[in-house]
């Protein structure tokens, strides 16, 4: 049986023969533009520059212009399988969290602060939310953070 295959198998079969016939035909054939240089460009008028750019009141602040963010995180912070604690008044929720020179520190609503190394910014860049709003003062932003 597979002897009867191989013998039929020899020649180019009927599909391979019409494309080695539409190849050879389109052997010398070159696409119209093909190989022509290109034409100059028409000088034109110079266009007025516009500024697309957003206002001044409307752009936010990149992250070297601002000394630093915070967020509020309302439920308990765990890491590492230890829920995090202020080690001054033991308050352990409604947590503010500040991201300032790559460091993460936390807030507890008494104002007892500390530093909290197990955080980093790559961390509070993926829980942070879109800032809402940008203060000229660390006192104005706890104001509106409400602490």
């Amino acid at each position: 049986m597979f002897h009867r295959i191989r013998r039929r198998a020899k020649g180019p079969s009927e599909a391979q023969r019409q494309f080695a016939e539409l190849h050879a035909r389109l052997a010398d054939q070159v696409p119209p533009g093909f190989g022509v240089p290109a034409a100059e460009p028409q000088h034109t008028e110079p266009t007025a520059m516009v500024d697309d750019f957003l206002p001044p009141e409307l752009r936010v602040p990149s992250h070297d212009q601002l000394d630093g963010r915070m967020m509020p995180w309302k439920q308990p912070l765990v890491l590492d399988g230890e829920m995090v604690a202020c080690a001054e008044c033991g308050e352990y929720r409604d947590w503010l969290i500040l991201s300032t020179r790559d460091e993460i520190w936390l807030r507890c609503r008494a104002g007892h602060q500390q530093q909290e190394t197990r955080l980093d910014t790559a961390w509070y860049n993926r829980h942070a939310g879109p800032a809402d709003a940008t203060h000229a003062t660390f006192e104005d932003c706890l104001r509106h953070l409400g602490h």
